[in-house]
């Protein structure tokens, strides 16, 4: 082997140990606040959700507030892990919706 591929194996080994960390690494979990009784999160859209992960406590209704910052048809609904009715239709960028459900028993 030459010096040449010696660097092209370091750089890809970086690469992948890199690109392994920023997908499959720790992520960030943000707790929602409570006010009122009620838990409440906002959830910005653009390109995605952030936070993407919402720690919530059992037995309390959880409110999530999404901020829709982008046109992008993928991201106009978000399905909660229980059912809720459809929204009548999707939101136009710039504006805050939210989402309330009560908890299960």
């Amino acid at each position: 082997m030459s010096i040449t591929d010696l660097v092209v194996v370091a750089a890809a080994t970086v690469l992948i140990a890199v690109l392994g960390w920023f997908f499959f690494g720790p992520r960030r979990t943000r707790s929602a606040r409570v006010e009122g009784g009620v838990q409440r999160a906002e959830v910005t859209v653009r390109g995605g959700y952030s936070p993407d992960r919402i720690r919530v406590r059992q037995g309390l209704p959880v409110e999530l507030v999404f901020d829709r910052q982008e046109a992008g048809e993928c991201t106009s609904s978000a399905d909660a892990a229980s059912p809720a009715p459809p929204a009548p239709s999707a939101p136009p960028p710039g504006n805050r919706t939210s989402q309330a459900e009560q908890p299960r028993r």
